[in-house]
């Protein structure tokens, strides 16, 4: 039970309180949306379906602990040593590699315009440029290791204990009170010369612009960490300009990738962690499957498996839904994981008996199987 019960807690947290939280990162997609071209409004829709860029928004946050997409912690960040001048900074962050948040953009916009990546490749680049572009755009994202980012820095808001970086990602948005839909349209307000700016700029100035801002808030905290009223009233304004930035320069990228350009390469596309979304159903399905009890399931790690159970409740979140089968929580043997078009039959499985095929992995302890395709459940 306890497990469970922890297990549940770190879903909880890893939706609410990474990068810019839920509702940040879900405003800096919205915003985007409003300044797509219709080319790039069609594309999106051709590759998300149903799903809007704010459903997918904190995806990458969601799956960075899943088997599959360990190796991307560190993309949602860049660490370096305050002090640096722009052209120290530059030659710092392309040395780190690939796999810091600058490396990770580029990676995902080289995926979405190669003509040898596949649909399901371009989803799941398409979900990581949505988030890494918020990510890049918050703070406390391109800062210093030691306190891994603001995250070891204690300080006190609205008569709570937090740190540095959790100040950043949501406690400041929250004070401020809006919901997504109002964050949105109050941080909308960009004119068109800024417009024009913010998307003619590269991402190597949207992190020196983060960088420059984190080296004023590491000064301010060193003097006095509790945060009060006029901190707030000082700092949401650069938190509202952040996030409209972000979204502005969200929709410059990809209407740029759908512009019409044709892109040619000379190497083949680069390798993302392939989760359930760029997994064929079709070879889960076509006879490889092993037909397993439910109870069993912990046993069959990394398998394809096909398992009938009755269905005992679920739990939404962002953009997943949490199906508990076999048994009611905190006992389930096994929880169903719906993404995407997917998500939709959670209101109509509830109660019954279904046929599952699918991966089953582990997530901190627990054994799941994550469907992305309606096909891969039969009742």
């Amino acid at each position: 039970m306890k497990q469970s019960f922890r297990y549940l807690a770190i879903c909880i947290v890893a939706i609410l309180l990474i990068s810019w939280g839920f509702k940040g990162h879900q405003a800096v997609a919205t915003i985007a949306e409003n300044h797509l071209t219709p080319q790039a409004k069609a594309a999106v829709k051709d590759l998300l379906g149903s799903q809007s860029l704010s459903d997918v928004a904190t995806w990458a946050d969601e799956v960075r602990n899943e088997p599959a997409f360990k190796s991307t912690a560190g993309w949602h960040f860049v660490d370096l040593p305050l002090g640096l001048s722009f052209e120290e900074f530059s030659k710092e962050v392309k040395a780190q590699g690939e796999d810091n948040v600058y490396g990770a953009m580029q990676k995902a916009r080289i995926v979405l315009t190669h003509p040898q990546s596949t649909k399901a490749q371009k989803i799941e680049a398409l979900k990581f440029l949505v988030h890494f572009v918020g990510d890049a755009h918050q703070p406390m994202h391109v800062s210093r290791k030691e306190d891994k980012g603001g995250n070891t820095i204690q300080v006190r808001f609205d008569n709570n204990g937090t740190n540095l970086h959790s100040l950043w990602d949501s406690k400041l948005i929250d004070h401020q009170g809006l919901s997504v839909i109002e964050m949105s349209k109050q941080y909308d307000k960009a004119s068109p010369t800024e417009i024009k700016q913010w998307q003619a700029d590269q991402p190597m100035q949207w992190l020196w612009e983060s960088y420059q801002i984190t080296t004023k808030l590491y000064a301010e905290v060193e003097k006095n960490s509790n945060i009060d009223e006029d901190y707030y009233k000082t700092y949401i304004g650069i938190i509202e300009q952040r996030i409209d930035q972000g979204g502005i320069r969200l929709a410059g990228v990809l209407n740029d990738i759908y512009s019409g350009k044709v892109y040619a390469y000379t190497f083949a596309p680069p390798q993302l962690p392939e989760g359930e979304t760029a997994k064929s159903v079709a070879n889960q399905t076509a006879g490889t499957a092993k037909t397993i009890d439910v109870k069993d399931a912990a046993s069959h790690l990394n398998e394809t498996v096909t398992l009938t159970a009755k269905v005992y409740g679920s739990k939404e979140f962002s953009s997943m839904i949490l199906v508990n089968v076999g048994a009611a929580y905190p006992d389930s043997p096994l929880t169903i994981v719906l993404r995407g078009d997917a998500k939709a039959l959670s209101t109509q499985i509830n109660g019954k008996t279904i046929t599952v095929t699918g991966q089953v992995i582990d997530y901190k302890g627990k054994p799941e199987i994550v469907v992305t395709d309606k096909k891969q459940i039969i009742f």
